[in-house]
């Protein structure tokens, strides 16, 4: 595809969006059909198509075979997330970036690390627990596993100069995973590395990440007391 063609398509799809964002097509109203919007915006019908798809992706379309295009009823909100270098969201803000590996062993996971990363049991991967720091007041205490079957070259990895964050987003590709946000209560251990009391309400982000099916790493991250986070819809 050309770089007109795509400017075209998003134009398109840009003019769908303002229909629907402006009401001129309601919540559950069929909308034109392809060839009556390709005429309209001047272009072929598959960039039409395309532009559509795109958008019923998005799930602010809904496209039945025979049945037509509608404007969806209920909408639905997708916020967007990516794996985030802690360096940049640091210094990001200004910050002094640095960080502190605690521990790094081989270790048998428990169960439920097992079930996240689809392991059988007693197989022992790389195990790490990593400080995070801005202007050298604590940020997040990190615990990740990885697994070094799937990724054996961590073994080798040097981490004085890039962290276990930053050498997976740099090094490993992935194509999905899963990620929870929590509150917890700090464990004695997390109050101790975070500067915090014993119990403080933390905010907690696990997440795992996959690449060709197999599970490359889970790992949680518990920040400061008082950490926000911010995603777009």
């Amino acid at each position: 595809m050309t770089e007109e063609d795509r400017k075209t398509w998003q134009a398109v799809q840009d003019e769908v969006r303002r229909c629907i964002s402006q009401r001129i097509w309601k919540p559950g109203e069929l909308i034109p059909h392809e060839a009556e919007l390709a005429q309209q915006f001047g272009c072929a019908r598959a960039t039409v198509n395309r532009a559509l798809r795109g958008l019923a992706e998005a799930g602010l379309l809904d496209r039945r075979r025979k049945a037509g295009t509608r404007v969806t009823l209920n909408p639905v909100r997708r916020a967007e997330f990516s794996i985030p270098v802690i360096r940049e969201e640091i210094e990001g803000k200004g910050q002094r970036y640095d960080y502190k590996i605690f521990l790094r062993e081989m270790r048998v996971p428990p169960p439920d690390v097992q079930a996240r990363l689809q392991l059988s049991g007693g197989i022992s991967i790389l195990y790490l627990q990593t400080l995070y720091t801005a202007d050298n007041l604590p940020y997040a205490f990190e615990t990740r596993w990885i697994n070094s079957n799937a990724v054996p070259d961590v073994l080798s990895a040097d981490f004085r100069s890039l962290s276990p964050n930053e050498w997976l987003v740099r090094e490993v590709p992935f194509d999905g995973g899963d990620f929870t946000v929590s509150a917890l209560t700090a464990t004695e251990k997390e109050a101790g590395v975070l500067g915090c009391s014993q119990g403080a309400s933390l905010l907690a982000l696990d997440r795992t990440t996959q690449h060709d099916g197999q599970i490359i790493t889970s790992v949680r991250l518990a920040f400061h007391p008082g950490y926000r986070m911010h995603t777009r819809l």
